[in-house]
């Protein structure tokens, strides 16, 4: 008789013959040139050198590589070498072996990528934000040396994402927060859009799994309806396109449940008032001789003959792709029903590259396309512009990278008639850095369509734009509240740095002067004294502040250092102000944190213990976590709130799971915006509900009128969600308001 662990082990290792057996057929079903021997042999070196470890689910561990080698083979459609590498990705990692050995069996260009991938295995972020910089910077080099390191890492990525139930909560919350931050908008940026929608429909799920169930389910009972307004629509389409004679195929997409909360949270709206759940796509093979850009614009031709298009909503991306290379022609037209559906016109080419990205790229750079290349390229070069000028601070490092993975493209001339491809929402500044560093250092201003403009002005596509300089550099900090491309943010955080220390170099020497001219000692206990004495954090403030002229040394100075006069108690507050944070009342956590269990958030904890954060004022009910500060004291946040995405990506180590435990004890403040028609006692309808009817104490009120619109903000005293809600439901009652959102 066989034991219980006897058979699990067969049972294992009949499952691990099988995922090696069902990557071989996938490999074998694709293009590339069929190199089985390799495979089997990175597949049995790694099973072999990971034997009897197992994941956090309890399989061996050997699973987790063959899923990502079948990501990377299936699902963005590389070769040998990329599968050979995702077999091996973890064993330098985790295991004795050396790159040196890997590359004594397999070659130099599986060991360089197995080594890129290793170099970044801890994650992108370490526990430290000077190692999650470094952690960064090394998976854009290695990007910008060889795309496939990125590409097996976004895989690792997604195996993990779908088998992260397994891990505790709190880990959970990081990696899904790191995803959200970084891998989607890498893969969305090399044209994955597939796994992009999948990443973050993920962590959309660990982050805020009522919220993506509720969506989930509204998705469901709203899809007959969608399916017979998409018969209805797409019936008359067929038609035309078969008198067309063309071979094509129609598809329904249905908006992602990421996609349709993050535009609800954006737009304060509701699931209801979303109209772009449903877009149809057509995808055709381009006729004998005809050219795919223009069956493009045929195919929009007649359509526009069935249905009436959206004047403001044609989207060129066939002329001019957008930077991760999709091309595609986007058009909205109205239903015989009266709704607004998107349709997205593709071949079948456009759609491969649009579904697996830069796999495609490559697989018509072989048969002599190199149309999507120079997009491609241009993005890395910026990343190596980037990289150049290294941000000392972390987190600026990651901002200033993650504005050019998200962007929506629009097109701009210069004075001569080139184009320009940028980001939409970005300055005429922007575009002076993009053209080059001088131009965005020396620039004053800017003409657009012949007008004299600010550099703040926003661009527009079709614009015409030509850039105003000065002979001497005019670089100025105010400028990174308005630029939004990440290379113009680079190149001013670099001269603001050179700049600064110009001025701490004549600082020093007016410190050196003032002190040679008193008789007293240039050494670090007086100087100490001094930034001190005005206030500041260190030696370099008080240097850059004497460069500056924003403070002069004088007889004060000398009698501080000289002892004949003690340092104001207004100083000495100033100086340690810093070291207080908001929530100061509250006692530090001293005791062991058990990270595996949530945090309860009752009446008492809160009052004595935890701090509401004020960027987003959480209440019962939201989706909540914590963060153990550096000061030992545990901040709340909603987990979507903007400042917990930074932190969940820059330290995931101090992250704590959190739950309401409260009882409709505490009141907490919440703003309520509320817009509508300005008309006779709409604010009396208004503020008797909130007060009379819900019995609910309003502690502030803002408003404007406009040409007959009100704008108004309530600062309202609620328990939780539900109260919000409530409050809420019974304003929509009133005739004359159309909108209502919370704020934060």
């Amino acid at each position: 008789m066989e034991s219980n662990d006897e058979k699990r082990l067969i049972d294992e290792e009949a499952a691990i013959n099988a995922a090696f057996q069902e990557l071989l057929d996938i490999y074998l079903a694709s293009q590339h040139r069929k190199k089985v021997e390799l495979i089997t042999k990175a597949f049995n070196f790694a099973r072999q050198a990971h034997k009897g470890v197992r994941r956090h689910s309890g399989e061996p561990y050997i699973m987790h590589p063959l899923a990502v080698a079948r990501i990377v083979c299936k699902e963005i459609g590389l070769g040998s070498t990329s599968i050979c590498a995702a077999l091996l990705h973890d064993v330098v990692e985790d295991t004795d072996y050396t790159v040196e050995d890997i590359r004594n069996l397999f070659g130099d260009k599986i060991a360089e990528i197995v080594n890129g991938v290793t170099k970044i295995a801890g994650g992108v972020f370490g526990a430290h934000a000077s190692e999650q910089a470094e952690n960064f910077k090394k998976l854009l080099l290695t990007m910008s040396e060889d795309i496939r390191v990125i590409l097996i890492k976004i895989a690792d990525r997604l195996h993990n994402m779908r088998t992260l139930e397994f891990m505790q909560v709190n880990k959970q919350y990081k990696i899904a927060g790191e995803t959200l931050y970084i891998y989607a908008p890498i893969a969305y940026r090399l044209g994955l859009s597939r796994i992009k929608t999948e990443l973050e429909n993920l962590s959309f799920k660990y982050e805020h799994p009522e919220e993506y169930h509720r969506i989930e389910k509204k998705i469901e009972r709203t899809q007959r309806e969608r399916d017979r307004l998409y018969n209805e629509f797409t019936q008359p389409i067929c038609e035309q396109l078969d008198a067309m004679g063309l071979k094509y195929r129609i598809i329904g997409r249905v908006k992602s449940p990421y996609s349709i909360w993050n535009k609800m949270q954006k737009k304060h709206v509701a699931f209801e008032d979303i109209y772009d759940i449903l877009a149809v796509r057509i995808i055709f093979t381009p006729r004998e001789g005809r050219d795919e850009n223009n069956e493009c614009f045929n195919i929009y031709i007649a359509l526009t003959k069935l249905y009436n298009a959206h004047p403001d909503r044609l989207r060129d991306w066939v002329n001019k792709p957008r930077t991760n290379g999709y091309k595609a022609l986007h058009a909205t037209f109205m239903s015989m029903h009266g709704e607004w559906i998107e349709v997205q016109i593709r071949s079948e080419k456009m759609n491969e590259v649009a579904e697996r990205g830069i796999a495609a790229h490559w697989k018509y750079k072989s048969q002599g396309d190199n149309s999507n290349d120079e997009q491609l390229d241009n993005w890395l070069h910026t990343i190596k512009e980037i990289l150049d000028d290294p941000q000392p601070n972390a987190l600026d490092f990651l901002d200033t990278i993650k504005l050019n993975l998200y962007a929506t493209e629009i097109f701009v001339f210069t004075p001569k008639g080139d184009i320009k491809t940028m980001p939409q929402n970005c300055t005429a500044l922007d575009l002076a850095y993009s053209i080059h560093t001088f131009l965005g250092n020396h620039c004053i201003g800017a003409k657009v369509n012949h007008k004299l403009v600010p550099l703040n002005h926003l661009l527009q596509s079709g614009d015409q734009v030509e850039i105003l300089t000065s002979n001497a550099p005019r670089v100025d900090e105010s400028w990174l509240s308005f630029v939004t491309t990440a290379k113009a943010r680079a190149k001013i955080h670099a001269a603001l740095r050179r700049q600064q220390r110009l001025l701490q170099h004549e600082g020093e020497e007016k410190l050196n002067q003032f002190l040679e001219k008193e008789g007293l000692g240039n050494h670090a206990g007086n100087i100490e004294k001094l930034w001190k004495l005005h206030g500041l954090k260190e030696r370099d403030e008080l240097l850059l502040a004497l460069g500056k002229g924003s403070i002069t040394l004088g007889n004060e100075d000398k009698d501080a250092l000289l002892g004949n006069k003690k340092l104001s108690f207004a100083s000495i507050f100033s100086f340690n102000r810093d070291k207080k944070k908001e929530g100061e009342t509250k006692s530090e956590v001293h005791e062991q944190i058990d990270r595996k269990t949530p945090i309860n958030l009752t009446e008492e904890s809160l009052k004595e213990k935890y701090i509401i954060a004020e960027c987003c004022h959480p209440i019962p009910g939201d989706d909540v976590l914590g963060y153990y500060d550096e000061n030992k004291h545990i901040v709340i946040h909603k987990r979507n709130c903007d400042v917990a995405n930074t932190l969940k990506s820059s330290h995931g180590d101090r992250i704590l799971a959190a739950k309401w435990g409260t009882h409709k004890q505490l009141y907490f403040v919440v703003p309520i915006q509320i817009t509508g028609i300005d008309d006779m006692g709409v604010l009396h309808d208004i503020t008797t509900i909130i007060s009379q009817q819900l019995n609910a104490n309003i502690q502030k009120i803002h408003l404007e009128s406009n040409n007959g619109i009100f704008d108004g903000t309530f600062w309202i005293n609620v328990h939780d969600v539900d109260d919000v809600k409530n409050i809420c439901d019974n304003l929509k009652k009133i005739k004359n308001i159309k909108t209502i959102a919370r704020i934060g």
